[in-house]
């Protein structure tokens, strides 16, 4: 105990720190779960799918052809309030962006309409790719034009 107040007196800015990120951390996780929002894990995901979950992959039209979850509808985040009606309330909704930021926007709106069982992605695609999880890409078709 006295080493730790020895320290403490010694090192009192690098304490001060300490408790200073420690109670911005606890703050806006006490934050983030009074807001509402529910980011899953890759692992949680695929449980979810496995359930006849609803995959919503907000990126645009290239990214979503470059790899998507297997049978995520594709709606591009500028298009979501015009073509969320499309969305049925009945089944859990897991929506998905690159990083993560732009699906917890999602997941809010959702909630505010009724969808209680609306989730982001943690960490968005990138998350999904590191967890070693399937991508499925669009094959591209390329027409083919005449040579003048």
């Amino acid at each position: 105990m006295d080493q730790i107040l020895e320290f403490t007196g010694n090192h009192m800015l690098l304490v001060l720190a300490l408790m200073i990120s420690f109670f911005v951390l606890i703050f806006s996780e006490l934050r983030r779960k009074a807001s509402g929002l529910v980011a899953i894990a890759p692992g949680e995901a695929v449980a979810l799918i496995n359930n006849d979950a609803t995959i919503l992959d907000l990126r645009n039209a290239e990214a979503f052809a470059r790899g998507h979850i297997v049978n995520a509808k594709n709606i591009p985040f500028d298009e979501f309030d015009s073509k969320k009606d499309s969305l049925s309330k009945s089944t859990p909704v897991v929506a998905v962006c690159d990083t993560g930021i732009n699906s917890n926007k999602v997941v809010a709106l959702l909630r505010q309409s009724g969808f209680e069982s609306a989730y982001g992605l943690k960490g968005g695609m990138g998350a999904w790719g590191q967890a070693g999880l399937p991508v499925v890409t669009a094959k591209k078709t390329r027409s083919k034009g005449k040579k003048k």
